[in-house]
Order: C-alpha cells, then sequence, then structure tokens
C-alpha cells in the first residue's frame, strides 16, 4: 500500500441563481473552468438537467466545446451524459467530435437516470422502461468510439477510433457493478445521495475485472462542498444548498436561493433531517481546519482515488473561494491505494 494524495476535480450545473439569468451562468461556467484549471484541478465535469430553473447545463456537449475552448489543459467531460435520453450514435458524434477538436482531453461519464422530472422526461421522449437496457447501449455507444471493425456499417464519424475514456456514474449499485463488470472507472454521486457510498465502493473494488481500459480500480466520489475563511461564513454559505434542497423536496423549482442568516422556520424537522442526512450526508462545509478533517475523513472512509466537488454557492465569488481552499488544502490530504491507477 501507498499514501498519496487524491486527485481533485469540479462538477458543474451551470447554476443560475436568484437574480441572474442563464447568460451569467454559462458565462460563469466558463471562467469557473479557467480558474480551476490554474488551481490544478484534473477534470471539469457537466452534469446533464432538463426543465430546472436553477441549472443551464441542459445541452451538456454544447457547453462541453465552449468550456474546452477557453481552457488549455484540463479534462473536460459529462458527469454525465444522462444516455437513455439519446441515441449512442448521436452522443458518439457529439463527443467523437470533442475529442478530435480537444485530443486527449475528453472524458465520457454516462449515467441512466432521467436527469428531470417523469414529464420532461417524457418531453425527451423516453418511456418508462428507458434505462433498462443501459449496458446494452453503452456497450453500442463504446463500439461507435472504438476503432473500426471489418464489415461496420454504421460508424460515428467524427468519433470512431477517438477511444474517448468512458466513466460509468452512479449513485447505487447498479452503476458499481456494471462499472466493475466492464473494467471502467467509477464515479458515485455522493453530492446528492451519498446513502449508498460505501457498499457501492466495496462492490466495485471487490467485482472489478481488468480491461483494456483501466487495469485497477479507480473511484471517484462527488461531494457537496463549501470552503469559506472560516466556520462561521461556511454556516451561511450552507444555507444556500440547504434552500436548494429543500425546493426539491418541495417540488418547488426556483433558481439557486441566496443565503439566509437562520433556517430556523424555513423548514419542519423532517425536512431539515432529509435535507441534511438524505441529500447532503456526505457534504463537507466549513472553515479551512473542517475542511481538511472531513475530506480526510472521507478518504480514510472510502479510500477514493479521486474528489470531485460540487459547490453551490449563490455568489460566483464565494465559489471561486471554495475552490481555492481546497486546492490548498489538497497537499495535505492523504489516501491509501493499491497502486496509483490511471483513469486519464
Amino acid at each position: 500500500m501507498i499514501s498519496s494524495a487524491p486527485r481533485l476535480s469540479m462538477l458543474e450545473l451551470a447554476p443560475i441563481v436568484a437574480g441572474g439569468d442563464a447568460a451569467q451562468a454559462l458565462q460563469n461556467s466558463v471562467r469557473l473552468a479557467q480558474h480551476v484549471e490554474q488551481l490544478g484541478y484534473t477534470r471539469f465535469w457537466v452534469a446533464e438537467h432538463h426543465n430546472m430553473a436553477g441549472v443551464a447545463s441542459s445541452a451538456t456537449a454544447v457547453l462541453l466545446g465552449q468550456i474546452a475552448a477557453h481552457t488549455q489543459s484540463m479534462r473536460v467531460g459529462s458527469g454525465g451524459i444522462m444516455l437513455p435520453n439519446h441515441a449512442p450514435l448521436v452522443v458518439a458524434e457529439q463527443f467523437g467530435t470533442l475529442a478530435t477538436l480537444f485530443p486527449g482531453r475528453i472524458d465520457l461519464g454516462l449515467g441512466r437516470a432521467p436527469g428531470t422530472d417523469p414529464l420532461t422526461a417524457r418531453a425527451l421522449r423516453r418511456d418508462r422502461f428507458a434505462g433498462e437496457d443501459f449496458p446494452q447501449q453503452v456497450a453500442e455507444l463504446r463500439s461507435y468510439l472504438a476503432p473500426a471493425q471489418a464489415g461496420q456499417q454504421v460508424r460515428a464519424i467524427p468519433g470512431i477510433g477517438t477511444e474517448v475514456p468512458i466513466w460509468i456514474l452512479g449513485s447505487s449499485l447498479f452503476g458499481a457493478q456494471l462499472a466493475a463488470q466492464q473494467g471502467l472507472p467509477f464515479a458515485f454521486a455522493a453530492h446528492f445521495a451519498p446513502a449508498q457510498l460505501g457498499e457501492a465502493l466495496q462492490l466495485y473494488r471487490h467485482l472489478f475485472q481488468p480491461s483494456a481500459a483501466l487495469a485497477k480500480p479507480y473511484a471517484m466520489i462527488c461531494i457537496p462542498a463549501l470552503a469559506a475563511d472560516s466556520d462561521e461564513k461556511a454556516r451561511r454559505l450552507a444555507t444556500t444548498p440547504y434552500q436548494k434542497f429543500l425546493n426539491l423536496i418541495r417540488g418547488d423549482r426556483q433558481p439557486l436561493p441566496a443565503p439566509v442568516d437562520s433556517m430556523d422556520g424555513l423548514w419542519n424537522p423532517r425536512e431539515e433531517f432529509s435535507v441534511r442526512h438524505e441529500w447532503l450526508g456526505a457534504a463537507v462545509f466549513g472553515g479551512p481546519a473542517t475542511v481538511k478533517a472531513g475530506l480526510q475523513k472521507l478518504l480514510d472512509e472510502t479510500g477514493a482515488d479521486e474528489i470531485m466537488l460540487s459547490v453551490d454557492c449563490h455568489d460566483f465569488s464565494d465559489r471561486l473561494r471554495c475552490c481555492e481552499i481546497v486546492a490548498d488544502i489538497l497537499p495535505q490530504l492523504k489516501t491509501a491505494q493499491a497502486a496509483p491507477a490511471a483513469a486519464n
């Protein structure tokens, strides 16, 4: 066993904040990507969501092209593309185009959830059985990105032969098993569904089958993070994600709310428990010392190879500062792993 610092990455939903608009959100996404690249972050992923008043990342591949064009070397990718919403050939063409324009920099993270509500899922032409053939869809997509085969009649152009690295995303045991069986890197969505984090990573490592893509298991965990210059400021900033998830529980879709002095009177005890533990149970919020301790505890418990941050701040400057603080903390963190397995 060796001990090393984990990699650090960023998840982006292009948040539309209260009082802002989508144009501002998209411009801030590019600025954030440039900022974290300068801080040494490994990758910058964008998540696909639809019909959400606080999220502007619905056209994920389009936004990724803009981000890649305004950064230099950091990996850029999807976290993720909800594959059952799309024809695998179209996804292969989109990401094959990105990989052709930005060789060696594109990741393709895949999920099977709709990334939205049932009515919007129907508008995406997704039926109620969509996702049941997710493993077959992944296999089809990978075939379009692999080198051409003799007699292959349908090809992704651009795309074929680009071998864009595929990640499996999940918030349950299903994704962990699929990633292990396929010998692919696995990213767990603990930023909104932490309940099965430990069990999923254990299962992934236990079942992992080496492949041409990956020799050893490689696990990334995405967590909610808020690092501020003091615990007191972080507590206030945390009321933004608290309100965000409270609104989701209530089915009230709103732009990302501004922080408040106190959540008292805004939620009832059951709602507070749900937000704090069921949705944000893996959250690391606080000043530098608190965040360092929280991240180290998480690494000790999970042995994650990489940490991806999901940062909900109403004020863009607070997002930038959070990323700076965590980048400063990173070299002080250690994770134990069998070898520094490479996942690009």
